[in-house]
C-alpha cells in the first residue's frame, strides 16, 4: 500500500481540513458565511535537510553564465566591428588554428572554402552540401549568423576562451562573413543590423524539424537499405586535434556528464589507446641504488599551469611546435639578469618578431604564476 512521508501526509491533512471548513458555511439569514482558515506553511520532507546549504546566485555570477544568443538574438550584447578590424585579430589570435583565411585544414575542418556561391545566398540553401565528394565548410552548414556569434564568444580562442571583448566578437564575425562573401570587407557588424545579414546566410533554409529527429510522425533521417549496403569500408581523417593539444584543457571525458550516450574522449591517453597506461616504479634492490633524476626542465615543469592555460598547444619540453621548445627559450635567455621579469612580461603580454610567429597574450594568467612559469625557464 503507498503511503506518503509523514511531512507530506500533515500537510495533506491540514490542507484537506482547510478545504472542508472553507465549504461549510454557517447559516445567517438565509445566507452561507464562508469560514476563513489560515494554514501554516508546511516544509517539504525533502527539502528539510537542506536548509543550510547553498545560497542564491549573486547577479553578477548569473550575467557571466547566462551570455548565450538565441537565432532571434536574444542576449545579444550592443556592439559593431568590422570585417577589416576583423581581420587584423584573426591573423592575431585565430590564424595559427584556421588559416590566414579559415580555409585550414590541418587542425580542424575548414571555416571557408570557396563552396559558397551567390545562387546559395540568394535561396538560402547551399547546394554542395548535396555533392558527397565536397568538403563541408561552418558557412556552407550554419543556418544562424546568432551561431557563429555566440560560439565565439564563449569558446574562442581555444587557448583563452571569453577573453575576447564584444566590439572584437562582432568584428571577427564580419571577417568571417567577408570570406564568404555575405558581406563587404568594409562592412560594419552591429547589433542593430545583425537580423539583416541573417537573410543572406547562405544555409539558412536549410535548418529544419520536419523530420525523425523531431517528429515521430517526420520524414526519417535515413533510409535502411540505402544506408546500409556497400558501406565504405576505410575512413580517411583529413583533420584532427594533435596529440599535443588533446589534453591542454585537461581530460575532456571527465568534463562530460557521467550518463548519456556520449561518454566523452579520454584525452589523457594516446589516441586509440583503450586504457591508460600505469607507470609502475622499478624498486631498486638492496645493492642498487636508486639513479638520480636527470636534471631539467623536464623534471621541474610546472605541468597543471602549462596544461590548464593551452601552453602545450603551442609549446613541447624539447621540441619546436608551433613556437619553440621551452628548452630554447630557457637557453636563449639564460644568465639574463631579468630574465625572470622580461618572460613574465612576454607571457601576459604576447608579443611577434623573436621566434618568427606570433605568441598570443595570456591575460587569464595572474602575474604570479606568469612569474612561476618564468622562474621555471629562467633556471
Amino acid at each position: 500500500m503507498f503511503r506518503f512521508p509523514d511531512g507530506v501526509a500533515r500537510q495533506f491533512s491540514v490542507l484537506l481540513v482547510a478545504a472542508a471548513l472553507a465549504g461549510c458555511g454557517q447559516e445567517s439569514d438565509g445566507k452561507s458565511e464562508a469560514v476563513t482558515v489560515i494554514t501554516p506553511p508546511v516544509a517539504s520532507p525533502w527539502q528539510s535537510s537542506f536548509e543550510d546549504i547553498g545560497r542564491a546566485a549573486k547577479p553578477a555570477e548569473i550575467a557571466a553564465w547566462d551570455i548565450d544568443v538565441g537565432p532571434d538574438f536574444a542576449g545579444l550584447p550592443p556592439g559593431s566591428g568590422t570585417a577589416e578590424q576583423g581581420e587584423e585579430i584573426w591573423l592575431a589570435r585565430c590564424a595559427a588554428c584556421h588559416g590566414d583565411f579559415g580555409d585550414s585544414n590541418k587542425f580542424f575542418s575548414p571555416l571557408v572554402l570557396g563552396n559558397v556561391t551567390q545562387q546559395d545566398i540568394e535561396t538560402g540553401h547551399v547546394a554542395a552540401l548535396k555533392d558527397p565528394t565536397r568538403v563541408r565548410t561552418t558557412l556552407m552548414k550554419v543556418a544562424t549568423v546568432s551561431t557563429l556569434w555566440d560560439y565565439i564568444n564563449r569558446a574562442m580562442p581555444w587557448n583563452a576562451p571569453k577573453s575576447l571583448s564584444t566590439d572584437e566578437v562582432y568584428s571577427l564575425v564580419a571577417y568571417l562573413l567577408s570570406l564568404g562573401y555575405i558581406v563587404d570587407y568594409d562592412f560594419e557588424l552591429s547589433n542593430e543590423n545583425i537580423a539583416e545579414v541573417q537573410a543572406r546566410m547562405p544555409n539558412r533554409n536549410g535548418m529544419t524539424r520536419e523530420h525523425g529527429l523531431w517528429k515521430v510522425d517526420g520524414e526519417p533521417d535515413v533510409h535502411n537499405t540505402a544506408c546500409m549496403t556497400d558501406c565504405e569500408t576505410h575512413v580517411e581523417v583529413a583533420s584532427s586535434i594533435p596529440a599535443f593539444a588533446r589534453n591542454a584543457h585537461g581530460n575532456l571525458q571527465g568534463q562530460m556528464r557521467t550518463f548519456g550516450p556520449y561518454p566523452g574522449v579520454d584525452t589523457s591517453i594516446e589516441p586509440g589507446a583503450e586504457t591508460a597506461p600505469v607507470l609502475v616504479a622499478e624498486v631498486p634492490s638492496e645493492t642498487e641504488a636508486a639513479p638520480a633524476p636527470e636534471a631539467g626542465l623536464a623534471t621541474s615543469a610546472p605541468m597543471e599551469l602549462l596544461t590548464s592555460n593551452g601552453c602545450l598547444g603551442c609549446h613541447q619540453i624539447d621540441n619546436k611546435l608551433v613556437g619553440p621548445a621551452f628548452t630554447a627559450v630557457s637557453e636563449k635567455y639564460a644568465g639574463r639578469d631579468d630574465a625572470v621579469v622580461y618572460l613574465s612580461r612576454k607571457i601576459r603580454q604576447g608579443g611577434s618578431g623573436i621566434w618568427g610567429g606570433f605568441m598570443p597574450p595570456m591575460p587569464q594568467l595572474t602575474e604570479a604564476k606568469a612569474e612561476e612559469i618564468a622562474n621555471w625557464l629562467a633556471q
